[in-house]
């Protein structure tokens, strides 16, 4: 397995953590299928499908977060409530007010809930206690927030925002200006470069070789990086954002030569998880450092 999107938060290095106790605290908060009166159900699900909440290998901490969310839109609950209101208007002769059609849209929807059909979402998240990570694999960062507040809801996990000296903003389109990667990785084919003045021009790239005079003539009109495609270490290509959010991890070929060693299909799992982890604790730890290290917390003095 492979994370997809990083959402990145800090822990401290190294990080006792008690598996057994994280797996109780999880368990008040654990998934139960949705049910016929409620719109979502969300808590933590067995990662393997089996009796643990945490599943562990190498050190490396995986949870998974389920959310059963039933599909009801409002267009159908209006188009239902609708029809009754005029089946009333026709029986007492005149029309519901306000409240009588908020209170007729509430049974509407009591009366479908049951019916309608309800999709499964997993979201991943991968806690290196070992060199202080937790990532939540999602492309949003108000899902990651989610996330987040119902672990925290289950234990005080010591977490905090990922801060670095140099914001990505500003060291990606240093990058672009000098027409130079840092040490370690290279330059892909595609970014964005955003005015911060009104209108917010945008110019985007994709697919499409850089031209460095192009390149340097949208910075000096203004504009600045805020997502760039890089490939590191020749191992995993992914885009790195305005907000520390790394996006489209694809690990390259050279991670896939040795995938059909493992002898089954839990072997297989957990020998690509291991790699994952610590391939992209490495490239972590190297993203940080090319963007001047981590940035101190003033109240940690």
């Amino acid at each position: 397995m492979w994370f997809k999107n990083l959402q990145v938060f800090r822990l401290p290095a190294p990080w006792k953590v008690d598996i057994e106790q994280l797996s109780a605290k999880l368990a008040t908060q654990s998934f139960a299928n949705v049910s016929a009166s409620d719109m979502q159900s969300e808590g933590w699900a067995s990662p393997r499908n089996d009796d643990r909440l945490v599943h562990c290998v190498n050190q490396q901490l995986l949870l998974l977060l389920q959310t059963e969310k039933r599909l009801l839109p409002s267009s159908v609950i209006n188009q239902v409530a609708k029809a009754k209101a005029k089946e009333l208007e026709e029986q007492q002769g005149f029309a519901p007010g306000r409240k009588a059609m908020k209170e007729l849209k509430e049974r509407v929807t009591e009366e479908l809930l049951p019916r309608a059909f309800a999709i499964t979402r997993q979201t991943w998240v991968w806690i290196d206690p070992v060199h202080g990570w937790l990532v939540v694999d999602s492309s949003s960062p108000s899902k990651a927030d989610e996330v987040v507040k119902l672990l925290l809801k289950c234990d005080k996990i010591p977490l905090e925002s990922l801060r670095t000296q140099v914001s990505p903003q500003a060291a990606m389109t240093d990058w672009l200006s000098g027409n130079e990667a840092p040490k370690g990785f290279t330059i892909d084919q595609d970014t964005e470069l955003r005015a911060y003045t009104e209108d917010k021009a945008t110019v985007r790239y994709v697919r499409h070789s850089l031209d460095p005079e192009d390149i340097q003539r949208h910075i000096a009109a203004g504009k600045q990086c805020t997502k760039l495609a890089m490939t590191w270490d020749d191992k995993i290509s992914f885009v790195l954002s305005e907000n520390l959010a790394i996006k489209r991890i694809k690990p390259l070929e050279i991670l896939s030569e040795d995938k059909e060693l493992a002898a089954d299909e839990n072997e297989r799992f957990d020998a690509d998880f291991v790699l994952m982890t610590s391939e992209l604790a490495t490239m972590l730890d190297d993203i940080v450092f090319s963007l001047g290290g981590e940035l101190a917390d003033p109240l940690a003095a």
